[in-house]
């Protein structure tokens, strides 16, 4: 009887070495990839409302979320004031003086001129007074100064007068015009983004994960909304240098699916190289460390099948 149990203790290990070197070599292993995509907002505001859930499926123009952007509102009423400063300047630079700056010049005018006749009429009296010898030089000089002065006033108001009757100069309106329209620039990108206070898809996807919740601020850029193409499962399998002379873009091949027990038949449409750093989904690489290595990716066939198969379950692929 001991040496029965003895027999059978020492034999255990060869039927169990026996039975692993009959094993079948295992297959090569990858996972279920779709594109993904993301939607983000354009400006940063904290979020009111969020119009969809995990799962959802939208389409482009869909409304996702609402955000709170009180500093855009701010900008709109700023450049809206001085988009009304600057259509006044404008309007101002094309009709010119109004009736009452006119009755004002104008009344300017006579004043003026009357004081230059009678300072005209004094410098001839005293013109002639002077060549008579009847007044001294330094009374001709003081009477021909305020000749002088009164014609130099005449000639500013004659000239102040010409302006408001012709109106302003082109270039008076064509600056006015600019201002006018830089102004309507700034409103009108102040309002743009106000407008993007609203988060809309831009492709038709399955939305996966939303990373923030109403009330959460969201940055310009910050991805919130993530999910995936539709139509685009695709697999993936890394390929060790030393195997992927066996595979050729093009090529049919069959992936099994474990989970579900499935096959599914597809085409190599890609091989690239991976970077050192990118991560192996095959479980069995059983590459040399020095060796490179590549990303196939194989298409379905059948893409309304694939469709439903969870993202990321692994696959199986025969090896060559």
């Amino acid at each position: 009887m001991k040496l029965r149990s003895i027999v059978t203790i020492l034999t255990a290990p060869v039927i169990l070495i026996a039975s692993c070197k009959e094993e079948k070599v295992p297959k090569m292993l990858g996972k279920v990839k779709r594109e993904t995509i993301s939607f983000v907002p354009k400006v940063t505001g904290r979020i009111l409302k969020l119009y969809v859930q995990e799962g959802a499926t939208v389409k482009p123009g869909d409304t996702l979320a609402m955000l709170d952007v009180p500093e855009v509102s701010a900008k709109i009423a700023q450049a809206k004031g001085v988009v009304e400063a600057a259509t006044a300047q404008r309007q101002m630079a094309h009709n010119g003086a109004t009736p009452n700056q006119m009755k004002q010049i104008q009344a300017k005018y006579r004043a003026t001129k009357e004081q230059f006749n009678f300072a005209q009429k004094s410098f001839d009296r005293a013109k002639a007074m002077f060549n008579d010898s009847m007044m001294a030089p330094q009374a001709y000089d003081e009477a021909f100064a305020k000749y002088q002065g009164a014609k130099a006033q005449l000639d500013a108001v004659t000239a102040e007068l010409n302006e408001a009757e012709k109106g302003p100069r082109i270039e008076t309106r064509e600056a006015a015009a600019g201002q006018q329209a830089q102004a309507k620039g700034v409103l009108q990108e102040a309002e743009v983004a106000y407008s993007e206070r609203y988060i809309l898809a831009t492709n038709y996807a399955t939305l996966e994960t939303i990373a923030l919740k109403e009330g959460e601020l969201a940055t310009a850029g910050y991805p919130i909304f993530n999910g995936y193409l539709p139509a685009s499962t695709w697999f993936r399998f890394t390929v060790p240098e030393s195997k992927i002379q066996s595979y050729k873009a093009g090529d049919a091949v069959t992936v099994r699916v474990p989970y579900n027990k499935t096959d599914l038949k597809g085409k190599i449409v890609t091989i690239k190289q991976m970077p050192r750093y990118a991560d192996i989904t095959t479980a069995y690489p059983d590459y040399s460390i020095d060796d490179a290595v590549y990303e196939l990716k194989i298409v379905p066939d059948n893409s309304a099948t694939a469709e439903a198969l969870l993202f990321n379950a692994t696959v199986s692929l025969d090896k060559p």
